[in-house]
């Protein structure tokens, strides 16, 4: 029987007879007794689904945190105060919040079964000496596969038979060209992107055909492996929700030492009963939990997911809105996301000349550049010939559709063709006028292809492309200003290792003429005597946008760092042209695996450029960089991505090109595909979280003078100046109309002009907490004591508890305006109507107020009496004193900071 198969067996290092000697195999493939022993031994080839929580322990799972305890703890002291639709409500956001982390939990675990569904369908099986067709699920190591153009590998194999065969391995190394393959063993180190011998499970055949030994199946495959890490990377927690689970510990804890020490007190020193003591701190209770916080939390970073998808960027895990407004790295693949995904000629180099081309991909707009001076290629016989030739000796098709353009075939032979067309060349017309008679066929060994034409005037010419250096030995001359001149080669060499050197892939074209009666194409007719036309410099090129949005994610402090399955040379290009760093050097994975952790910490940190990476070594290097400190995000469209994109902070797929692998593990999607939007995205993060703030900012001054009025109330021997269902009504009412309304702030000017806040920072701040503390004292101030007066005048308790209420609410009026700005001042008109909702809020308040106070069935809910218009006077005089002092407050600090940063550059 053949020895297990591992997923770690160096297979491209050896030859094929070792793999038939250990698989026990030979070209004539398995007899059907042996396939079906393994197929029992070594199981089905499929990626098993992993053991899974029950939707009912998932959606249990939801409420086990310490903010939902709260919240249900709150739900109970409503219960207890006989207030339904209140324990209605709150209960009503806890089970949202719930089905909310239930559904995405549940999408998440898509990611698993979108690897699954990679595998091939059908596989062409060798068995008793024949080819049949299996399903790919009964294909075993040691099986002989053959693989043909379209085909998709069913198993990793070890290639014995090749025939220029080439693999689209882009969704294991993100290479961008298809891979050539032989059968020859490479060196034991080199990186999957480099193992030339070797097909992998999940990847597709472009062209030609060959056959190879399985080797590996279902989990002991290379994407089954994939599969493995994808399972086990533990999924971070986001810093807003880490913030809250030690925001809702804080609050808890505090809430119930002040109950109890209001109790106790109240008791001991006030001769309070203990009933009258319970009701006094169940009230307390329900003032000092803000009940509305958890919606206000969901409702704002939902309008967040909208404001982005609006931009093209589609969030799948609430949380990951928040957490996209303090990433500080953003690791970045390049095919398809720094990059089009479409080879275009960048360079040229002919009669002795050297043109840059403009464009972007296969759209066939675009110009020609000589010294940075435009030119026309209609004035540049040598050149257009070059590009006639691109267009004759090529198999491919380039087609609009509403999409853009597409190309049908090789994309080294789209770019001809597309270069063709920005020179004013039509390939329908060029192909009408000289029609091809012969061709030689693309072949790996002989590393060109040759066409063979005629014109209607009876003329014959062959024209050839091909790898640079094989094509050089073919010419014997170059096309020099119309003029055939003896080739140089040394002169050639320097200008394609030049070329090279810059990152582009080579292609060379020749040409040389043909007797008018040959109608078959020979090698001995091109074996040599050709003529040199040029020689061309493809790339993948950047997107513009992404350029700009790198320049706007630098400026905001935010380090963008490109991590590639590409070459380094090619990757050390795209970051130069990128701007993505200083002084570019590009560490490749052979490197990384060199390193121990401290070198990697500090390459990690330091470097911009990573090549020819694996997914352990992304999985790594986002690693290593979430140990330092940094909150990552993670772009990518393979399965190669996967495992990383699951372990950032937020992983960011590609919608268009991305695999579906890539989508499920991420918690973002770009519908575009395009780095800019990540840059938008990161705006809309940061305005979120400014406005979460800005809306803590809001709730808790409320609770908290709340609060402090029923501890005033009790350490004066005074009545409850406002009841606990009062304060139910005022945190409900507030909550889902002035809190709200923060939601709904727009960017502040300098949100990408700030450094990243620092993901450790808690969610209450030095200054948040002072002003919190600073509005709960005037709010208490002004509401107690103002019940105090009136109480004192004689007006009756119920009264003086609605003047109390509707000093508190007006006081929450006038600091919503305040509470815009954390220190810009609001009194100007971009502050009193820069949010149209802030006002359509207020007057939604103010008739909710006047029905709480004049309405009957309000009245003998609430406990609340009508009032005088004296007293409303009165109730405003003393609520604008909130904007009084709190701007005041903001000059002060403002003066403050404005000369400590004058100060710093002296000093």
């Amino acid at each position: 029987m053949a020895e297990p198969a591992s997923p770690t067996t160096d297979w491209h290092a050896r030859e094929p007879q070792a793999a038939f000697e250990h698989f026990r195999s030979d070209p004539a493939g398995l007899d059907a007794q042996t396939a079906q022993t393994r197929l029992e031994e070594y199981g089905r080839n499929e990626l098993r689904p992993p053991e899974k929580q029950s939707r009912v322990q998932r959606f249990l799972l939801q409420f086990h945190n310490l903010l939902i305890y709260v919240l249900l703890a709150a739900a109970l002291v409503t219960l207890l105060l006989q207030h339904w639709v209140d324990s209605g409500v709150i209960l009503g956001v806890v089970l949202i919040n719930a089905l909310i982390g239930h559904i995405q939990e549940g999408k998440a675990e898509k990611a698993l079964d979108a690897i699954r569904r990679m595998l091939s369908q059908q596989a062409m099986v060798k068995r008793g000496n024949a080819f049949i067709t299996l399903p790919a699920t009964e294909v075993v190591p040691g099986d002989i596969i053959s693989l043909q153009s379209g085909d998709k590998v069913p198993a990793d194999v070890r290639l014995f038979k090749v025939k220029d065969l080439r693999i689209d391995e882009a969704i294991l190394t993100g290479e961008s060209e298809a891979v050539e393959k032989n059968t020859g063993a490479v060196a034991e180190t080199a990186v999957l992107g480099d193992r030339s011998c070797m097909a992998y499970s999940g990847t597709l055949v472009t062209y030609g055909h060959g056959q190879g030994l399985v080797v590996a199946t279902g989990e002991r495959t290379e994407i089954g492996r994939i599969s493995g890490m994808l399972g086990q990377v533990e999924s971070l927690t986001t810093p807003l929700l880490r913030q809250m689970a030690q925001f809702a510990r804080w609050l808890t804890g505090a809430i119930l030492v002040l109950a109890t020490a209001t109790f106790v007190y109240g008791v001991g020193f006030q001769a309070y009963s203990a009933a009258d003591m319970f009701l006094a701190a169940v009230g307390l209770a329900v003032a000092a939990i803000p009940e509305g916080l958890p919606a206000i939390m969901t409702i704002t970073l939902a309008i967040g997911v909208q404001r982005m998808a609006r931009r093209n960027a589609i969030i799948r895990r609430l949380p990951a809105v928040e957490t996209l407004g303090s990433v500080t790295v953003i690791c970045s693949d390049k095919t398809g996301t720094l990059t089009h995904n479409e080879m275009m000629v960048q360079e040229i180099v002919c009669d002795n000349k050297r043109f840059e081309v403009s464009g972007s991909g296969y759209d066939p707009h675009g110009g020609f550049s000589l010294d940075e001076a435009t030119v026309d290629p209609d004035a540049e016989a040598e050149l257009r010939e070059l590009m006639r030739a691109g267009i004759l000796c090529n198999d491919s098709s380039l087609t609009r559709d509403e999409q853009g353009w597409h190309i049908h075939g090789d994309p080294t032979e789209g770019a001809l063709l597309t270069l063709g067309r920005k020179g004013g060349l039509d390939p329908a017309y060029q192909h009408e006028q000289w029609p091809r008679t012969d061709v030689i066929p693309f072949e790996s060994m002989h590393k060109f292809m040759a066409t063979l034409h005629h014109d209607h005037a009876g003329h014959a010419f062959i024209y050839l492309k091909g790898a640079p250096e094989r094509v050089l030995e073919m010419c014997t001359c170059q096309r020099v200003r119309g003029e055939d001149i003896p080739l140089d080669h040394d002169e050639w060499a320097r200008r394609t290792h030049a070329m090279a050197a810059r990152g582009q892939r080579l292609l060379a074209l020749a040409y040389r003429g043909a007797a008018p009666e040959q109608r078959e194409l020979r090698f001995e007719d091109v074996d040599g005597g050709l003529t040199l036309l040029g020689v061309v410099g493809l790339i993948d090129p950047p997107r513009e946008d992404a350029i700009r949005a790198i320049r706007t994610c630098r400026s905001a402090g935010i380090r963008v760092k490109m991590i590639t399955g590409d070459h380094a040379v090619t990757a050390k290009s795209i970051g130069e042209q990128m701007g993505i760093g200083d002084d570019i050097q590009a560490i490749s994975g052979a490197d990384l695996d060199q390193y121990d952790d401290a070198q990697l910490q500090r390459t990690a940190i330091e470097a911009s450029v990573f090549a020819r990476t694996s997914p352990e070594h992304k999985l790594r290097l986002v690693s290593t960089l979430q140990a330092d400190g940094a909150v990552v995000a993670m772009t990518g469209d393979g399965v190669n991505d996967a495992p990383a994109l699951k372990r950032a902070d937020v992983g960011i797929a590609m919608g268009m090109k991305g695999t579906e692998v890539s989508k499920e593990a991420s918690e973002m999607v770009l519908a575009d595909d395009n780095f800019a939007s990540i840059a938008h995205a990161v705006e809309e993060g940061r305005t979120v979280y400014d406005n979460l703030k800005k809306s803590i900012l809001f709730i808790l001054p409320t609770n908290g003078g709340q609060a402090l009025a029923i501890i005033a109330a009790i350490l004066g021997g005074y009545m409850l100046p406002i009841t606990p269902v009062q304060i139910l009504w005022v945190n409900m009412v507030t909550a889902v109309t002035l809190a709200l309304a923060l939601a709904f702030e727009p960017a502040e000017k300098d949100v990408m002009q700030r450094p990243p806040r620092d993901a450790r920072e808690p969610l209450l701040t030095g200054f948040l907490i002072w002003r919190i503390l600073l509005v709960s004292v005037i709010l208490v101030s002004g509401s107690f004591g103002l019940f105090i007066l009136e109480r004192n005048a004689g007006v009756p308790i119920d009264t003086a508890r609605t003047i109390a209420v509707n000093t508190l609410v007006s006081f929450e009026i006038f600091y919503l305006f305040c509470a815009r700005y954390l220190l810009a001042p609001s009194l100007n008109w971009e502050g009193l109507t820069g949010n149209r909702y802030v006002l359509i809020a207020v007057g939604v308040l103010i008739l909710l107020q006047l029905a709480f106070t004049y309405l009957p069935p309000m009245q003998y809910l609430f406990g609340t009496a009508p009032i005088d218009p004296g007293t409303w006077g009165r109730i405003l005089l003393i609520a604008l004193s909130v904007v009084v002092i709190v701007e005041l407050e903001k000059w002060i600090i403002r003066r403050y900071l404005s000369r400590r940063q004058r100060r710093t550059p002296a000093a």
